[in-house]
Protein backbone atom coordinates (compact mmCIF):
# COMPACT_ATOMS: atom_id res chain seq x y z
CA UNK A 1 0.00 0.00 0.00
CA UNK A 2 1.15 3.72 -0.51
CA UNK A 3 -0.49 7.22 -0.53
CA UNK A 4 0.07 7.47 -4.34
CA UNK A 5 -0.95 4.25 -5.66
CA UNK A 6 -1.75 0.61 -4.75
CA UNK A 7 -0.90 -2.53 -6.41
CA UNK A 8 -3.24 -5.27 -7.09
CA UNK A 9 -1.80 -9.30 -8.37
CA UNK A 10 -4.35 -10.39 -10.92
CA UNK A 11 -3.73 -13.76 -13.39
CA UNK A 12 -5.56 -13.73 -16.57
CA UNK A 13 -5.34 -16.55 -19.58
CA UNK A 14 -2.88 -16.10 -22.28
CA UNK A 15 -2.73 -19.31 -24.93
CA UNK A 16 -3.46 -22.65 -22.38
CA UNK A 17 -1.61 -20.95 -19.35
CA UNK A 18 -1.97 -17.72 -16.98
CA UNK A 19 -0.17 -14.69 -17.23
CA UNK A 20 0.68 -13.33 -13.98
CA UNK A 21 0.47 -9.59 -13.50
CA UNK A 22 0.13 -6.53 -10.94
CA UNK A 23 -2.05 -3.93 -11.88
CA UNK A 24 -0.99 -0.31 -10.61
CA UNK A 25 -4.16 1.96 -9.85
CA UNK A 26 -3.57 5.76 -9.30
CA UNK A 27 -4.11 7.08 -5.77
CA UNK A 28 -8.14 7.41 -4.96
CA UNK A 29 -8.95 4.54 -7.13
CA UNK A 30 -12.81 4.39 -7.91
CA UNK A 31 -13.95 1.35 -10.06
CA UNK A 32 -16.99 3.59 -11.12
CA UNK A 33 -14.70 5.93 -13.05
CA UNK A 34 -13.23 5.50 -16.86
CA UNK A 35 -9.15 5.18 -16.54
CA UNK A 36 -6.69 5.33 -19.54
CA UNK A 37 -4.48 2.54 -19.15
CA UNK A 38 -0.87 1.21 -19.97
CA UNK A 39 0.77 -2.16 -20.60
CA UNK A 40 4.27 -2.27 -19.06
CA UNK A 41 6.83 -4.51 -20.30
CA UNK A 42 9.83 -5.76 -18.63
CA UNK A 43 13.47 -6.59 -20.60
CA UNK A 44 14.78 -9.87 -21.50
CA UNK A 45 15.60 -11.97 -18.51
CA UNK A 46 14.01 -9.43 -16.51
CA UNK A 47 10.21 -9.83 -14.36
CA UNK A 48 7.57 -7.70 -13.70
CA UNK A 49 8.72 -6.55 -10.30
CA UNK A 50 11.56 -5.04 -11.73
CA UNK A 51 12.01 -2.04 -14.24
CA UNK A 52 9.07 -2.13 -16.11
CA UNK A 53 6.84 -2.18 -13.09
CA UNK A 54 8.76 -0.89 -9.47
CA UNK A 55 9.85 2.47 -11.22
CA UNK A 56 7.82 2.98 -15.08
CA UNK A 57 4.65 1.74 -14.12
CA UNK A 58 4.93 3.35 -10.60
CA UNK A 59 5.59 6.52 -11.73
CA UNK A 60 2.45 6.07 -14.31
CA UNK A 61 0.18 4.95 -11.85
CA UNK A 62 1.01 8.23 -9.46
CA UNK A 63 0.55 10.58 -12.89
CA UNK A 64 -2.81 8.49 -12.73
CA UNK A 65 -2.59 5.87 -15.02
CA UNK A 66 -4.17 2.16 -14.74
CA UNK A 67 -0.55 0.27 -15.30
CA UNK A 68 -0.35 -3.22 -16.05
CA UNK A 69 2.80 -5.14 -15.88
CA UNK A 70 2.92 -8.90 -16.65
CA UNK A 71 5.82 -11.72 -16.62
CA UNK A 72 6.24 -13.11 -19.93
CA UNK A 73 4.89 -16.37 -20.75
CA UNK A 74 7.48 -18.96 -19.31
CA UNK A 75 8.93 -16.85 -17.01
CA UNK A 76 8.67 -15.22 -13.30
CA UNK A 77 5.09 -15.74 -11.94
CA UNK A 78 3.25 -16.57 -15.04
CA UNK A 79 2.85 -20.03 -16.78
CA UNK A 80 3.87 -21.86 -19.63
CA UNK A 81 6.47 -25.31 -20.10
CA UNK A 82 9.50 -25.45 -20.36
CA UNK A 83 10.64 -22.72 -18.49
CA UNK A 84 12.84 -19.25 -19.47
CA UNK A 85 11.52 -19.23 -23.30
CA UNK A 86 12.35 -15.73 -24.98
CA UNK A 87 10.28 -15.83 -28.09
CA UNK A 88 9.65 -12.96 -29.88
CA UNK A 89 6.42 -13.88 -31.01
CA UNK A 90 4.71 -15.33 -27.88
CA UNK A 91 6.67 -11.94 -26.22
CA UNK A 92 4.42 -9.71 -28.87
CA UNK A 93 1.31 -12.03 -27.91
CA UNK A 94 1.52 -11.57 -24.35
CA UNK A 95 1.34 -7.88 -24.72
CA UNK A 96 -2.16 -8.25 -26.57
CA UNK A 97 -3.15 -10.61 -24.23
CA UNK A 98 -2.57 -8.04 -21.65
CA UNK A 99 -4.44 -5.47 -23.62
CA UNK A 100 -7.51 -8.01 -24.07
CA UNK A 101 -7.60 -7.91 -19.93
CA UNK A 102 -7.56 -4.15 -19.46
CA UNK A 103 -9.96 -4.08 -21.93
CA UNK A 104 -12.48 -6.16 -19.94
CA UNK A 105 -12.42 -4.29 -16.88
CA UNK A 106 -15.23 -2.33 -16.42
CA UNK A 107 -12.47 0.53 -14.88
CA UNK A 108 -10.79 1.32 -18.17
CA UNK A 109 -11.48 3.13 -21.15
CA UNK A 110 -11.39 0.41 -24.22
CA UNK A 111 -10.35 3.58 -26.51
CA UNK A 112 -7.33 4.83 -24.37
CA UNK A 113 -5.17 2.28 -23.77
CA UNK A 114 -1.04 2.72 -24.11
CA UNK A 115 1.75 0.55 -23.93
CA UNK A 116 5.24 0.92 -22.87
CA UNK A 117 8.41 -1.26 -22.19
CA UNK A 118 12.02 -1.31 -21.48
CA UNK A 119 15.09 -2.82 -22.83
CA UNK A 120 13.75 -5.60 -25.51
CA UNK A 121 10.12 -5.33 -23.98
CA UNK A 122 10.30 -1.71 -25.42
CA UNK A 123 11.18 -3.22 -29.32
CA UNK A 124 8.64 -5.43 -28.35
CA UNK A 125 6.23 -2.87 -27.50
CA UNK A 126 6.80 -1.69 -30.97
CA UNK A 127 6.08 -4.41 -32.62
CA UNK A 128 2.70 -5.27 -30.83
CA UNK A 129 1.71 -2.06 -31.74
CA UNK A 130 2.66 -2.32 -35.41
CA UNK A 131 -0.09 -4.60 -35.77
CA UNK A 132 -2.40 -3.57 -33.17
CA UNK A 133 -3.83 -0.44 -32.87
CA UNK A 134 -5.67 -0.59 -29.94
CA UNK A 135 -2.29 0.43 -28.62
CA UNK A 136 -3.48 4.35 -29.02
CA UNK A 137 0.11 5.64 -28.17
CA UNK A 138 3.75 3.78 -27.15
CA UNK A 139 6.78 4.73 -25.58
CA UNK A 140 10.10 2.68 -25.86
CA UNK A 141 13.06 2.91 -23.07
CA UNK A 142 16.43 2.19 -24.10
CA UNK A 143 14.72 -0.62 -26.52
CA UNK A 144 16.38 -3.42 -28.27
CA UNK A 145 15.56 -4.96 -31.61
CA UNK A 146 15.94 -8.97 -29.83
CA UNK A 147 15.89 -10.08 -33.60
CA UNK A 148 19.30 -7.70 -34.36
CA UNK A 149 21.20 -8.41 -31.04
CA UNK A 150 20.72 -12.16 -31.24
CA UNK A 151 21.76 -12.52 -34.70
CA UNK A 152 25.06 -9.56 -33.95
CA UNK A 153 26.02 -9.53 -29.95
CA UNK A 154 24.63 -13.08 -29.28
CA UNK A 155 26.03 -14.66 -32.04
CA UNK A 156 29.35 -12.42 -31.86
CA UNK A 157 28.64 -11.56 -35.65
CA UNK A 158 28.12 -15.20 -36.94
CA UNK A 159 24.83 -15.96 -37.13
CA UNK A 160 25.02 -19.09 -39.40
CA UNK A 161 27.21 -20.34 -37.06
CA UNK A 162 24.65 -19.70 -33.72
CA UNK A 163 21.74 -20.80 -36.33
CA UNK A 164 23.63 -24.53 -36.24
CA UNK A 165 24.45 -24.58 -32.54
CA UNK A 166 20.89 -24.23 -31.66
CA UNK A 167 20.06 -27.01 -34.38
CA UNK A 168 21.95 -29.23 -32.79
CA UNK A 169 20.47 -28.36 -29.43
CA UNK A 170 17.66 -29.10 -30.12
CA UNK A 171 18.15 -32.30 -32.05
CA UNK A 172 20.03 -33.26 -29.31
CA UNK A 173 16.73 -32.29 -26.31
CA UNK A 174 14.84 -34.32 -29.08
CA UNK A 175 16.49 -37.37 -28.60
CA UNK A 176 15.76 -37.13 -24.58
CA UNK A 177 18.89 -34.70 -24.15
CA UNK A 178 18.65 -32.22 -20.70
CA UNK A 179 17.16 -28.49 -21.52
CA UNK A 180 19.67 -26.46 -19.80
CA UNK A 181 19.15 -22.52 -19.49
CA UNK A 182 22.33 -20.85 -20.16
CA UNK A 183 22.86 -17.46 -17.70
CA UNK A 184 22.96 -14.38 -19.82
CA UNK A 185 25.44 -12.35 -17.62
CA UNK A 186 28.46 -13.48 -15.65
CA UNK A 187 28.00 -14.06 -11.51
CA UNK A 188 29.32 -10.05 -11.00
CA UNK A 189 31.13 -7.54 -12.17
CA UNK A 190 34.09 -8.57 -10.91
CA UNK A 191 34.02 -11.84 -12.75
CA UNK A 192 32.92 -10.25 -16.02
CA UNK A 193 36.11 -8.20 -15.70
CA UNK A 194 38.78 -11.20 -14.76
CA UNK A 195 36.96 -13.01 -17.95
CA UNK A 196 38.00 -9.40 -19.64
CA UNK A 197 34.84 -8.43 -20.38
CA UNK A 198 34.65 -4.48 -21.06
CA UNK A 199 31.20 -3.53 -22.78
CA UNK A 200 29.28 -1.19 -20.92
CA UNK A 201 25.87 -2.64 -21.27
CA UNK A 202 27.04 -6.10 -19.98
CA UNK A 203 28.76 -4.72 -17.16
CA UNK A 204 26.11 -2.77 -15.85
CA UNK A 205 23.69 -5.60 -16.15
CA UNK A 206 25.52 -7.43 -14.09
CA UNK A 207 25.22 -4.37 -11.79
CA UNK A 208 21.82 -4.36 -11.78
CA UNK A 209 20.75 -8.28 -11.97
CA UNK A 210 23.13 -9.42 -9.40
CA UNK A 211 23.13 -7.17 -6.69
CA UNK A 212 20.54 -5.76 -4.30
CA UNK A 213 20.07 -2.84 -6.71
CA UNK A 214 17.66 -4.65 -8.80
CA UNK A 215 17.44 -8.62 -7.83
CA UNK A 216 14.39 -9.80 -7.97
CA UNK A 217 13.81 -13.91 -7.04
CA UNK A 218 11.92 -14.03 -10.65
CA UNK A 219 14.62 -12.09 -12.59
CA UNK A 220 16.35 -15.17 -13.71
CA UNK A 221 18.54 -14.15 -16.36
CA UNK A 222 18.72 -17.28 -17.85
CA UNK A 223 17.29 -18.36 -21.02
CA UNK A 224 16.73 -21.75 -22.86
CA UNK A 225 19.04 -21.22 -25.88
CA UNK A 226 17.61 -24.34 -27.63
CA UNK A 227 14.08 -22.51 -28.36
CA UNK A 228 15.87 -19.31 -29.57
CA UNK A 229 16.12 -20.44 -33.39
CA UNK A 230 12.49 -18.68 -33.35
CA UNK A 231 14.13 -14.71 -32.79
CA UNK A 232 16.86 -15.16 -35.08
CA UNK A 233 14.85 -14.00 -38.66
CA UNK A 234 12.62 -11.70 -36.61
CA UNK A 235 12.70 -8.00 -37.08
CA UNK A 236 11.15 -5.98 -34.22
CA UNK A 237 10.64 -3.07 -36.86
CA UNK A 238 8.92 -4.93 -39.19
CA UNK A 239 6.57 -2.56 -41.75
CA UNK A 240 6.89 -0.01 -39.88
CA UNK A 241 7.32 2.74 -42.63
CA UNK A 242 4.24 1.90 -43.45
CA UNK A 243 1.77 0.47 -40.50
CA UNK A 244 3.12 2.33 -36.64
CA UNK A 245 0.78 5.28 -37.07
CA UNK A 246 0.23 6.07 -33.61
CA UNK A 247 2.27 8.60 -31.13
CA UNK A 248 5.90 7.64 -30.45
CA UNK A 249 8.44 8.23 -27.78
CA UNK A 250 11.66 6.57 -28.03
CA UNK A 251 13.31 7.39 -24.58
CA UNK A 252 18.05 6.78 -25.12
CA UNK A 253 20.36 7.42 -23.50
CA UNK A 254 23.59 8.77 -25.50
CA UNK A 255 25.91 6.13 -24.15
CA UNK A 256 26.19 3.45 -26.16
CA UNK A 257 26.90 -0.22 -25.34
CA UNK A 258 26.89 -3.70 -26.82
CA UNK A 259 23.03 -4.41 -26.53
CA UNK A 260 22.46 -1.70 -28.96
CA UNK A 261 19.70 0.78 -27.82
CA UNK A 262 21.38 3.78 -28.95
CA UNK A 263 21.36 2.57 -32.36
CA UNK A 264 17.63 1.02 -32.00
CA UNK A 265 16.40 4.06 -30.52
CA UNK A 266 17.27 6.27 -33.85
CA UNK A 267 16.02 3.33 -36.22
CA UNK A 268 12.67 3.24 -35.26
CA UNK A 269 12.19 6.99 -34.96
CA UNK A 270 13.40 7.26 -38.24
CA UNK A 271 11.52 4.20 -39.55
CA UNK A 272 7.74 4.77 -37.98
CA UNK A 273 5.33 6.06 -40.16
CA UNK A 274 3.86 8.36 -37.01
CA UNK A 275 2.98 11.92 -37.70
CA UNK A 276 3.22 12.22 -33.88
CA UNK A 277 7.15 10.69 -32.71
CA UNK A 278 9.75 12.39 -30.65
CA UNK A 279 12.49 10.62 -29.19
CA UNK A 280 14.34 11.97 -26.13
CA UNK A 281 17.67 11.41 -25.63
CA UNK A 282 19.28 11.43 -21.82
CA UNK A 283 22.72 12.98 -22.14
CA UNK A 284 25.43 11.64 -20.31
CA UNK A 285 23.42 8.69 -19.51
CA UNK A 286 23.52 4.54 -20.12
CA UNK A 287 21.25 2.07 -21.29
CA UNK A 288 21.47 0.71 -17.22
CA UNK A 289 20.97 4.09 -15.66
CA UNK A 290 17.40 4.70 -17.48
CA UNK A 291 16.55 1.27 -15.36
CA UNK A 292 16.22 2.60 -12.36
CA UNK A 293 18.86 5.92 -11.93
CA UNK A 294 17.09 8.74 -10.32
CA UNK A 295 18.45 11.39 -12.72
CA UNK A 296 18.20 9.95 -15.88
CA UNK A 297 14.43 8.80 -14.76
CA UNK A 298 13.37 11.70 -14.19
CA UNK A 299 14.06 12.95 -17.61
CA UNK A 300 12.59 10.12 -18.86
CA UNK A 301 9.14 10.75 -17.12
CA UNK A 302 9.31 14.62 -17.46
CA UNK A 303 8.64 13.45 -20.87
CA UNK A 304 6.63 10.45 -20.65
CA UNK A 305 3.91 11.15 -18.43
CA UNK A 306 2.53 14.51 -20.91
CA UNK A 307 3.15 12.39 -23.74
CA UNK A 308 0.38 9.67 -22.42
CA UNK A 309 -1.60 12.69 -20.81
CA UNK A 310 -1.89 14.25 -24.45
CA UNK A 311 -2.59 11.09 -26.46
CA UNK A 312 -4.40 8.75 -24.52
Amino acid sequence: MNNSFTIQTVRYPNLGWDIAADLYLPAGFDQTKKYPAIVSTHPIGSCKEQTAGNIYAKGLAEAGFVVLVHDASFQGASGGMPRFIEDPSIRVSDIRFAVDYLQSQPFVDADRIGAIGVCGGGAYTVHAAITDHRIKALVSITGVNYGRLIREGFAQFKPRELAAGIAQMRMAQAQGGPRDAANLLPESVEAAREAGITDIDVLEATEYYKTARGQQPNGATSQLMSFSGAAMGWDAFLHAEVLLTQPLMVVIGDKPGGFGAYRDGWEIYSRAASANKRIVVAEGWSHYDLYDKPEPVAIAMAQVVPFFQDNL
